[in-house]
């Protein structure tokens, strides 16, 4: 029985039907679990599960990848569908997040701190293995590759606004049927360095790879710059997996990726479903 993977919030939409935001919610059914992970910036990941067959009441899993509202703006509608999932978050997610605006302000970014305190939330420093599917990890090192919509992101850190530094960022690693899939929300970290942190760490090369990359830099509107793309396209045409993209990778440096990448490289849609 494949995996099954349903993006219920993203940029764009596979049809009118399919309403889309700036926003990632992946819903994941394994052997053992129906997973949700990230939940958007609203909650139209409720009203596209609807929509696409999905029951929200059903999920007994959620993660959450990181402290931004596109990622985590769903909870509140989430706590109020589903009474059982266990909620996954990395321990600073709720830390105050900024970015820069176009007007020149900085923005709050953050999840809402009144969803706290709750005791479905389970926080995660490092790393967690969940059970014999799910693994969990932050504190990405390296520098290969960084995004650079990455200096118009802020935390506080002793009462001052200091370049976010990403220690919030957790990503997923589902391990089943000797089939390992690697899913990151944005890769604020840089997907290189995700991957390669796995590789290092726990000598896993995954067969597959979903996630945002961040090569399009909101505040600023602009696309990454083609020759950082270019490298990321070679650098993981290096390792094995095939790789699903979406949410903040922008459509203009997809378009780039997927030219070098080829039949290596997809996109997911809100609507769209996937078997692994």
């Amino acid at each position: 029985q494949p995996m099954k993977i349903k993006t219920l919030s993203e940029n764009t939409s596979i049809s009118e039907e399919i309403g889309h935001e700036h926003g990632l919610s992946l819903y994941i059914e394994t052997k053992k679990h129906k997973l949700l992970f990230d939940t958007g910036g609203s909650d139209l990941f409720a009203k596209n599960a609807q929509k696409m067959g999905v029951d929200i009441k059903e999920i007994d899993t959620v993660i959450i990848s990181h402290g931004h509202y596109d990622h985590g703006g769903g909870l509140k509608t989430f706590l109020e569908v589903n009474s059982k999932a266990v909620i996954f978050l990395q321990e600073k997610a709720f830390d105050e997040h900024f970015a820069n605006r176009s007007s020149g302000v900085k923005g709050y970014i953050g999840l809402d701190i009144n969803l706290l305190p709750n005791e479905r939330f389970h926080f995660v420093d490092k790393e967690l293995q969940i059970d014999d599917e799910l693994f969990l990890f932050s504190h990405v090192q390296g520098d290969q590759f960084i995004p650079a919509g990455n200096q118009d992101l802020f935390m506080i850190e002793d009462q001052e606004l200091v370049p976010d530094n990403f220690v919030h960022e957790q990503n997923l690693l589902i391990n089943e049927d000797q089939k390992k899939v690697l899913i990151a929300g944005c890769a604020h970290r840089g997907i290189v360095n995700i991957l390669e942190h796995i590789l290092r760490e726990k000598s896993i090369e995954p067969d597959v790879v979903i996630g945002g990359f961040h090569l399009y830099n909101r505040a600023s509107d602009q696309s990454e710059d083609p020759e950082l793309v270019n490298g990321i396209a070679k650098a993981l045409l290096e390792h094995k997996g095939k790789f699903y993209t979406c949410h903040c990778t922008g459509i203009k440096s997809y378009q780039l990726l997927k030219t070098i990448m080829i039949d290596r490289l997809d996109y997911l849609s809100a609507g769209s479903e996937i078997l692994i």
